[in-house]
């Protein structure tokens, strides 16, 4: 006859005098110390880190707004001539890809040359 199950395994109990059994003796304390510290690991949120510039590239913070503006306006022309002329190399669907990002940074200069030029008109 064919058991519907097989026998289970043989396993050797734990004693009291087996000490490197961690099962010897099971501490309620302990054991709700290790799943707080388990849930804690896995669920609570960590504190976000401080990020803290880089001092390699800064600006000045004493500079005046208008040369600010100035400088992100020029920054923000030239972006546009490199993907123009990058965009002349590209496939179609790559150069398309190209000008919609050039589109956006000219949109970013003219916002840019708008807010230069209504510094320069309320001085």
């Amino acid at each position: 006859m064919i058991k519907p199950t097989p026998n289970p395994p043989e396993t050797d109990t734990p004693t009291e005098a087996d000490p490197a059994s961690p099962y010897s003796s099971l501490d309620p304390k302990k054991l709700h110390d290790a799943a707080e510290r388990a849930l804690d690991h896995h669920l609570k949120p960590q504190a976000p880190k401080r990020r803290k510039p880089s001092t390699m590239f800064t600006i000045d913070p004493y500079l005046d707004q208008q040369s600010l503006l100035a400088h992100a306006c020029e920054s923000m022309a030239s972006a546009n001539v490199m993907l123009s002329d990058f965009a002349a190399l590209l496939d179609p669907p790559y150069r398309s890809t190209v000008l919609g990002i050039a589109q956006v940074v000219m949109f970013g200069e003219l916002a840019v040359n708008r807010a230069l030029d209504n510094f320069e008109s309320s001085i």
